[in-house]
């Protein structure tokens, strides 16, 4: 029984605990709200000894913890901050007789505090909620049968069994099934993918109407999801400079405001002949009105409010600095391969000589090419199947180093390479085709040539195409005024190709790693600073020289992705345009907040020091333009 009452009150402690933890502050400050209610009553109605009473009580209640912060900076960092000179102020109010405006002082000092930290951990809740999208457990099939486990204890290569409605636990790509699988959680979009067999799925994401297959691409550890968690409380703990910069001016300021509030009670009665109830009274309003609360608070919450947005969105910045980096931005670098381009080769354009048809032509060379690990031979395989076509099993199959394959196709002796293997043999193509390979090379494609019987049979063009919606991301950036560059290694007829399609500004070919940092450098002399876009470990030496590094998040290398100072979720060059345009804001939402933030300090000091606000009204504009510039921060979570 004693165990059963036992687990009981541990069950019935829990909810109180919770609602301790989440409306703490409210609370206090309710009943701080209350003793001074009763004591104002009692004050009324003559009973000045219980007026005390619950004046303290009120005082006790509300202000202690702001007391206890207070001095353990005093003690332990040897500094003032806003709290300790609230708490003062309030005492000192009470000290000449204000028991009542001190108390309004200290209950909404309290109440602000309060709705201050319901403001942060709104915006906390937003950055930390994709921890929520970790999976805890994953169905592996394994020996014929089926394994419930940790999915952190996944690793590359195990199968696992994903049932409708279930969040996939690994990265990795479908072996069987088909499903719409909700995607949102990685990329930002709120209309489920279609996939199936072959395409890739990130841990997190949630499948849908079908059971998968899946085949496990990367250890837990390693997972998008993992990297993204990582980053974003590396995201939480950064401070940008202005908020360092404004942390240091707060300690100096609040002694500064401390020596004039000094001065204040002792010089005003010697000069200009006011009481000495007068002059402290004033003192303390000054301390309350001078007191850099809402400065401090200008800049936190719109940086994370802005990191949290952009989250929810598919970019990740891994510091507020990097997102104010952002507003300044003025070059957007592009490596080619993997960042403009899906860096996976694809058919472009068939010719058939005379007297083949195109499927024909397709199927001899993809037949041939069926075996190949080759990137452009597989591009030829997959573009044949996709096309519908039946491959034929080719026989007496042999590289020839350097130039193609041979073999045969259906009882035809067939050849597949550059021009010189066919040209070796004898064969000559039609200037028809020949003048075609001209204008396809001439574009940046690569050209393969197919023979049959020891005829021309055609030619096909295979290219690494843009990304979906790059032309659209570069022509927003073009119309923000930005420069638009691509580096690339590759050679400048096909880096030429790929920048008009494009439309970059500028097209630089032929770099190695440190050909590209050179050029970072020079970008950043001509044009101003640079945020270099990549994916590779040949982009991580441009990335770390530029003023912000931009990673491909699915795509990247680890080196790039820990290079980066930003990094797309899903490879979406898109979401650049975006994130300029965030940073911009965020700056521009900081410069309000501060401008705010000192124009009512201004005006606060300057009404005490004319005898036109009491204790209460300084008490409420200050803290008025506190939770001002914390909600004006909070626009940036639309």
């Amino acid at each position: 029984m004693g165990q059963v009452m036992l687990g009981n009150e541990k069950a019935e402690g829990k909810p109180l605990r919770s609602l301790w933890e989440q409306h703490g502050g409210l609370l206090i400050a309710g009943i701080c709200l209350l003793c001074i209610g009763i004591a104002w009553y009692m004050g009324r109605s003559g009973q000045t000894g219980g007026e005390l009473v619950f004046f303290i009580l009120a005082y006790a209640i509300g202000g202690y913890r702001k007391a206890w912060e207070g001095l353990e900076t005093l003690v332990k960092e040897k500094d003032l901050d806003v709290d300790l000179l609230m708490v003062v102020a309030a005492l000192g109010a009470a000290g000449i007789g204000y028991w009542l405006d001190g108390a309004i002082l200290i209950f909404i000092f309290c109440l602000s505090g309060a709705l201050e930290d319901y403001t942060m951990e709104k915006t906390n809740q937003d950055i930390a909620s994709i921890l929520k999208y970790r999976p805890d457990e994953a169905v592996l099939l394994k020996d014929g049968g089926e394994q419930r486990v940790k999915a952190s204890a996944l690793q590359k290569g195990d199968i696992v069994l994903v049932r409708p409605g279930e969040r996939i636990p690994c990265d990795g790509h479908i072996l069987e099934g088909h499903s719409a699988v909700d995607q949102s959680s990685i990329t930002g979009e709120s209309i489920p993918a279609d996939l199936g067999a072959g395409d890739p799925v990130y841990a997190g994401t949630i499948n849908g109407q079908g059971a998968l297959r899946i085949e496990t691409d990367r250890g837990a550890e390693d997972t998008l999801l993992a990297r993204i968690i990582h980053l974003v409380q590396e995201a939480k703990n950064e401070m940008p400079p202005s908020q360092l910069f404004v942390e240091r001016f707060e300690g100096i300021y609040a002694k500064i405001v401390v020596a004039v509030a000094l001065l204040l009670m002792v010089l005003p009665p010697l000069l200009l002949g006011w009481s000495w109830e007068t002059t402290v009274y004033r003192a303390m309003i000054f301390l309350v009105v001078a007191s850099p609360c809402a400065l401090v608070s200008s800049i936190m919450p719109a940086i994370l409010s802005g990191i949290s947005n952009a989250a929810r969105k598919g970019v990740l910045f891994k510091g507020g600095v990097h997102l104010e980096q952002m507003a300044e931005v003025d070059v957007v670098a592009f490596d080619k391969t993997g960042t403009l381009t899906e860096g996976k080769p694809r058919v472009t354009d068939v010719v058939p000589a005379e007297g083949m048809s195109k499927e024909e032509l397709l199927v001899l060379a993809a037949s041939l090419e069926h075996l190949s690990e080759h990137p452009i031979a597989r591009s030829i395989v997959k573009y044949a199947q996709d096309s519908g076509l039946s491959l034929v099993p080719a026989e007496d199959m042999q590289a020839i180093l350097g130039l193609g394959i041979s073999g045969r196709v259906g009882g035809r002796s067939c050849r597949i390479g550059r021009m010189e293997l066919l040209e070796s043999a004898g064969e000559r193509f039609s200037p028809d085709i020949v003048n075609m390979a001209g204008r396809l090379e001439a574009e940046g494609k690569t050209v393969i040539f197919v023979e049959a019987d020891q005829a021309p049979a055609g030619l096909l063009a295979v290219q690494d195409v843009l990304r979906p919606g790059v032309r659209a991301a570069v022509k927003k950036l073009k119309d923000m005024n930005k420069h638009v560059v691509m580096l690339t290694g590759d050679a400048q007829a096909t880096a030429e190709a790929i920048g008009r399609e494009a439309g970059v500004d500028e097209v630089h070919a032929g770099l190695m790693p440190d050909g590209k940092l050179v050029l970072i450098r020079e970008l950043t002399k001509r044009h101003g600073k640079v945020a270099m876009v990549g994916d590779g470990v040949n982009d991580a030496p441009a990335m770390a020289a530029s003023a912000v590094g931009i990673a491909m998040g699915a795509a990247g290398t680890d080196v790039a992705l820990e290079t980066a100072n930003v990094v797309l979720m899903t490879d979406d060059i898109s979401k650049i345009p975006y994130a300029l345009s965030l940073g911009k804001r965020a700056r521009r939402v900081i410069r309000q907040n501060i401008t705010f933030a000192l124009a009512v300090i201004a005006i606060l000091v300057i009404s005490n020091f004319g005898g036109g606000i009491n204790l209460p009204y300084g008490v409420v504009g200050h803290e008025g333009s506190t939770l001002a510039v914390i909600l004006s921060g909070l626009r940036l979570l639309r």
